[in-house]
């Protein structure tokens, strides 16, 4: 049974993760054109482009780490070793250069893809150790949904302080918009690495798998894994529907909303309704999704909590559509958002929970450990999720007409965009989320990872695993008796 101080201190690493990955996702694509001063295009191909590379590096560091040998564990030690790069390229991609247009692009493409590669550096390692922190399957559940919890509590914090922290460096310090977004990233990743190395302090590798195969039949088994392919494809859907829409909040609220929307609480006067807030308050709805993960996805079973999950979350961003603008409206979008976070809460440590479950399923099947081969597979499926998301945004956007600010060379509150693109940024709020959650309800009908399977894989797999044990200790003996 693992610590408590143990689940604690896992969580740190994706609370740190979290708080980087959370601003990348929501604020990064209105940075590069609002504030960096890219167009919408080179925007979205540059996302793209870099966030594929990091996709692709995926199972190459997975690979890589499953053959890692230090005194601390295979994966354990990139949390110490990366943690201070991670941060420093952090910084690094929120500075805004004194360049031209194209000394200005490249500067964003080194950074973005440096930033990328420290992040697979450090996540990839991070996410296998949840095969190797604990051997049963509803602890890694446990362990799931603390990483969870920590993540969404980091991500709360980012969110919610990141825009007041960026407009007191502006406003009170005196910097620029620009310097005033390079200053809040300091904050940030200053957090993020004291958290990183938490983690790292704080947390333990209890099972000593090693990997029999070579490199090539890793990769062969890999592809042959059918419950891989499908949770693959699965957890695509599911993070193309969390980028899409965090992608288009900053936007929406710029130019949909507007500044001056408030939260009218009566008697007590009242609060202003902005991105930070909206997605503040998910990030805390979503602390309640995990909490709830453990008690339903072991009440229904894990496939069939993902299935309806997604079900209702296609039906609560169709609602989302039909949200008048009004003062009303605005609590409406309000617990709309909280519904839906609290279902992509309930999401994120499933799935994970679901790739340990696939790492058993690999291990027993091929005998081979390659957990963080497949977890790197998680890792990638969120990074395409983003790439295609995040730059799926911009270029609509730009179909659409969306006029930028730093484009146009206007202050934002300055720009009336046409109904094209306020009718895009709807869309990109409820019916395009919906159709990706769907899509994702279609593949997981056809994963085959039952709970009575993965039950029958963990009983087999302790047999299999001290029968393992057996023949290195007669090894050893053997080879003692010799010497």
């Amino acid at each position: 049974m693992a610590l408590l101080k143990e689940k604690i201190g896992y969580g740190f690493g994706d609370m740190a993760s979290s708080m980087f990955w959370k601003i990348f996702s929501y604020y990064l694509p209105i940075f590069y054109s609002n504030i960096f001063g890219l167009s919408l295009v080179d925007a979205g191909i540059l996302v793209l482009v870099t966030r594929i590379w990091d996709a692709v590096s995926d199972p190459m560091m997975g690979i890589f780490a499953d053959r890692t040998k230090t005194r601390w564990g295979k994966y354990r030690p990139y949390l110490l070793w990366v943690a201070a790069p991670f941060s420093i390229c952090g910084i690094l991609l929120f500075t805004t250069p004194d360049l031209s247009y194209a000394g200005k692009l490249i500067w964003a493409y080194v950074t973005y893809v440096l930033m990328m590669t420290v992040y697979t550096g450090i996540n990839v390692p991070y996410g296998a150790m949840l095969g190797v922190i604990t051997t049963d399957t509803k602890e890694k559940t446990v362990f799931s949904s603390f990483r969870m919890f920590f993540a969404y509590g980091g991500s709360f914090i980012a969110l919610f302080l990141w825009e007041p922290l960026c407009a007191f460096f502006k406003g009170t310090v005196g910097v620029s918009m620009a310097t005033s977004w390079q200053l809040g990233m300091c904050v940030i990743a200053l957090a993020c690495f004291v958290l990183f190395i938490c983690c790292f302090l704080m947390t333990r590798e209890k099972v000593r798998t090693v990997s029999k195969v070579s490199i090539g039949k890793d990769f062969k088994y890999l592809m042959s894994n059918r419950p891989w392919w499908l949770l693959i494809g699965a957890a695509l859907c599911f993070n193309l529907f969390s980028t899409v829409r965090g992608a288009t909040v900053a936007y929406f609220f710029a130019d949909v909303i507007g500044a001056d929307a408030h939260l009218d609480f009566g008697h007590w006067g009242n609060v202003l309704f902005y991105s930070g807030l909206f997605l503040g308050v998910g990030e805390i709805a979503n602390i309640a999704g995990v909490a709830l993960t453990v008690s339903i996805a072991g009440r229904w079973g894990k496939k069939s909590t993902f299935i309806g999950v997604n079900v209702a979350l296609v039906v609560l961003s169709i609602i989302f559509f039909m949200v008048p603008l009004s003062a009303s409206g605005y609590w409406i979008m309000m617990v709309l958002q909280v519904l839906i976070s609290i279902c992509t809460g309930i999401m994120s440590p499933l799935v994970w929970s679901m790739y340990a479950d696939v790492s058993d399923y690999a291990e027993l099947k091929y005998k081979t450990a390659s957990t963080g081969l497949i977890f790197s597979s998680s890792s990638m499926a969120q990074k395409f999720g983003g790439a295609i998301g995040g730059a799926a945004v911009l270029w609509l956007l730009n179909g659409c007409g969306y006029i930028t600010p730093a484009a146009e060379g206007v202050v934002a509150e300055a720009v009336a965009q046409p109904q094209s693109a306020i009718d895009c940024l709807w869309w990109l709020m409820s019916f395009i989320p919906a159709i990706v959650a769907a899509l994702a309800v279609f593949v997981v009908s056809f994963y085959p990872l039952t709970t009575d399977k993965v039950n029958d894989i963990c009983a087999r797999l302790g047999e299999q695993r001290c029968r393992e044990n057996e023949e290195i200790a007669r090894e050893k003996a053997s080879l003692e008796n010799t010497d």
